[in-house]
């Protein structure tokens, strides 16, 4: 049963919780312990408030989860973990979560109890609302960043990093929409309602519209943010961006991945180099010295 419970919460998912740390690196404080330390707190807090959120969506769509040729292996579905479990699990899980975030800094807390009310609202309902379910998504992940900020006492973040980070996640919502789309075909409709309203030139075509906002914002981040270096180093980051966005693409156009973006990024060899060489270059062009 535990087993089960925290499976159901998703830990492979809890890689999307790390955009709470962009503030952190962006602001130049990822090597100061007062700033790393509640980060940290942070990014496990957010680990626990996401799982719960897993958890009740399970519960919500336990039925429709039945007839998914992989989600209904998952411990509510196949029965694994007992409804009534499930459910005290989600309610107690944020009671202890959110008090522990007022601690590390209130409006953190509130950022927390706002995703979670929203999530919610997604779970119940929005998720069958055409385009308006991909945004919710992608307001998730816009809130994991806007959390970081009160833990570092951000002062120069700047709003190109909201926007880019917004555009990203639309870019990632749409990807694991036409994942299902793609994965369920006929059926997708009695899996989702708000699938039957897609379909492939559709979500291609807004993926087009959004990668190239994706390195538009980005762009415009390096260099107008006014925490950067003034010789424009920080355009040589962009090359990695743009190979990440361009490997996942072929990654489901080519290869016909259907994998959440996410369990992508836990599989794929150069996407994970890509990323890991994406944040040494941020890191060595903000932080040395002069």
């Amino acid at each position: 049963m535990i087993r089960g419970l925290i499976k159901t919460m998703r830990p492979k998912q809890w890689v999307k919780n790390g955009f709470v740390f962009i503030p952190l690196l962006f602001d130049i404080k990822l090597f100061k312990p007062n700033y790393l330390l509640p980060t940290m707190a942070g990014f496990m807090l957010w680990c626990m408030i996401a799982g719960s959120v897993y958890i009740i969506n399970d519960l919500a769509g336990a039925e429709k989860d039945r007839l998914h040729p992989k989600k209904r292996h998952r411990p509510i579905p196949s029965g694994q973990l007992p409804k009534s479990t499930a459910l005290a699990a989600a309610v107690l899980i944020p009671l202890v979560t959110l008090p522990l975030a007022a601690l590390i800094a209130p409006l953190f807390s509130a950022i927390l109890a706002g995703y979670l009310v929203l999530q919610i609202a997604y779970s119940f309902w929005l998720k069958q609302v055409v385009i308006l379910d991909v945004m919710i998504i992608a307001t998730g992940y816009v809130l994991r960043v806007a959390s970081g900020v009160p833990l570092v006492d951000a002062e120069r973040f700047s709003p190109w990093m909201y926007v880019f980070t917004t555009v990203l996640a639309l870019f990632l919502a749409l990807g694991k929409r036409r994942g299902e789309l793609v994965l369920l075909k006929e059926n997708a409709d009695s899996h989702r309602s708000s699938l039957q309203d897609y379909n492939l030139p559709l979500l291609d075509e807004m993926m087009s519209i959004v990668t190239a906002s994706i390195l538009i914002t980005y762009a415009f981040y390096t260099f107008s943010a006014p925490n950067l270096p003034t010789n424009h180093t920080m355009m040589l980051t962009i090359p990695f961006v743009l190979y990440g966005v361009f490997r996942y693409l072929y990654l489901i156009h080519s290869q016909g991945v259907t994998a959440a973006p996410d369990e992508i990024a836990l599989s794929d060899r150069p996407l994970q180099a890509t990323v890991i060489l994406w944040g040494l270059s941020v890191i060595i062009v903000m932080y040395s010295p002069g």
